[in-house]
């Protein structure tokens, strides 16, 4: 299975959904997508969006580190939303969730990043 990258704006905020298999063959594509979205002045903050990835890897992990040390030197927030529970139990592993905020839906996250909806 593949990978699709949908990306939106909000105000200062980078929305990144992803749908599909997040892993060595999709990590690339991912962490270019969003380096490109967030060389613009205008974002500040990252939320992705997990609600349709069916699957991870280690790669994946890698591309979510790297992204939040990214947005962090920026200044801005990243946060994860809507994790599938077979994601969910890797990154619970990884002890990701003891650095990248998790929120229920994608509206929280977005509101957690101090923009008004």
């Amino acid at each position: 299975m593949s990978l699709n990258i949908q990306v939106k704006h909000f105000k200062s905020v980078l929305i990144v959904r992803l749908q599909g298999e997040l892993d060595h063959h999709s990590a690339e594509k991912v962490r270019n997508t969003i380096e490109r979205e967030l060389a613009q002045e205008s974002i500040s903050h990252l939320v992705l969006n997990l609600a349709d990835l069916d699957f991870m890897d280690s790669s994946g992990l890698g591309v979510i580190l790297g992204r939040y040390k990214k947005v962090s030197q920026l200044g801005g927030k990243m946060l994860l939303c809507s994790i599938q529970p077979s994601v969910h139990r890797l990154m619970e592993m990884s002890g990701l969730f003891k650095i990248v905020p998790t929120y229920e839906d994608e509206h929280s996250a977005i509101l957690a990043c101090g923009v008004a909806s």
